[in-house]
């Protein structure tokens, strides 16, 4: 399978360096809106071709899978073109800037006949069976409450705190919490009551969450672009909890029990090596493109949506309206 990479930038640099080390998968194009950076990022990376635009990577019928890697603000946009261009499409989370484009996305992949997956890793990593086969066999018991943090220093980012950009810390941090609850709890939610500190350029900087689901459980998330957090996920339930070592890209899952008035280890688990964790969903993406699907299993268009009408809700209630969204 030859990917061509929309962008040249870190994410893009990540992803090229995971399909380095993978097989069955080239790194075939990066495309940029300057030749210099894609020749230089393709002459560093080992990737065969280098466009100094990205309609002119959109035209190579040799591109199989189109890795959309711009601004948020933009997925939309280079999804479309790509979908439009006849290719199938891995677009980087958070997969859109609200739930309406997110739609249109995915009814032009349905028109095509094309795959469209969003790359929010973590639903494609070993990780995700492993919590899931713990909570399935009764280990802790009924789970009753999810709580979850992600927190980098990355404010300084322009991409991070431009509105224009879509920035923010909704679409770029809360976007794993949501779904790491969303994994755990399903998505049957009674009600969504959320908070944020805003930064001087109008995104939110620091974000609070907290989820009902109308099964009386709850999740509190919390997420902030300003300060390391240390990015645990808790899974409580009636007999034990879960903590799950960097809820971004799991690294040890460990398993409580009470034990009197304490509680005790009774698994302690190291998620399978990996080259960068990237590698799960390309995967994903060449499997179901192989089977003629449009659609990868471990994250459907449907959840896709449902998690972007929740960070719409919550940016509802944060009072953030992107400028292209005026």
């Amino acid at each position: 399978m030859k990917v061509g990479i929309l962008g040249a930038g870190g994410i893009a640099k990540t992803m090229a360096e995971t399909i380095n080390g993978m097989e069955g998968v080239e790194n075939y194009a990066v495309a940029s809106r300057d030749l210099t950076k894609a020749k230089d990022f393709a002459d560093k990376l080992g990737v065969q071709k280098a466009y100094g635009s990205y309609e002119e990577m959109l035209e190579d019928n040799e591109v199989d899978l189109v890795y959309i890697a711009v601004p948020h603000s933009h997925h939309h946009k280079w999804t479309i073109a790509s979908l439009e261009a006849g290719k199938n499409v891995l677009c980087e989370k958070a997969f859109a800037a609200n739930e309406k484009q997110a739609r249109e996305m995915i009814e032009m992949a349905k028109s095509k006949n094309l795959l469209l997956a969003e790359a929010i890793w973590t639903r494609y990593m070993p990780s995700r069976q492993i919590i899931n086969d713990i909570i399935k066999k009764g280990t802790i018991g009924e789970v009753t409450t999810v709580s979850a943090n992600l927190g980098y220093k990355i404010d300084m980012n322009e991409r991070m705190v431009k509105p224009e950009l879509a920035g923010g810390a909704l679409l770029d941090l809360t976007v794993y919490p949501l779904n790491f609850a969303s994994m755990v709890l399903g998505d049957d939610i009674r009600s969504i009551q959320a908070s944020a500190v805003m930064h001087e350029t109008g995104v939110d900087g620091q974000d609070n969450v907290m989820i009902e689901y109308s099964d009386g459980k709850m999740a509190s998330l919390f997420t902030t672009m300003y300060a390391l957090t240390d990015r645990r996920g808790l899974i409580c339930g009636r007999e034990g909890f879960i903590t799950v070592e960097n809820i971004n890209n799991p690294q040890r899952i460990t398993v409580y029990a009470p034990d009197r008035n304490k509680y005790s280890i009774i698994e302690d688990i190291e998620v399978p090596k990996q080259i960068t964790g990237y590698e799960y969903e390309v995967m994903a993406c060449k499997r179901a493109i192989e089977k003629g699907e449009i659609q990868c299993e471990e994250m459907p268009h449907d959840e896709t949506i449902e998690i972007m009408r929740q960070m719409d809700e919550i940016r509802q209630q944060f009072g953030i309206v992107f400028p292209f969204e005026k």
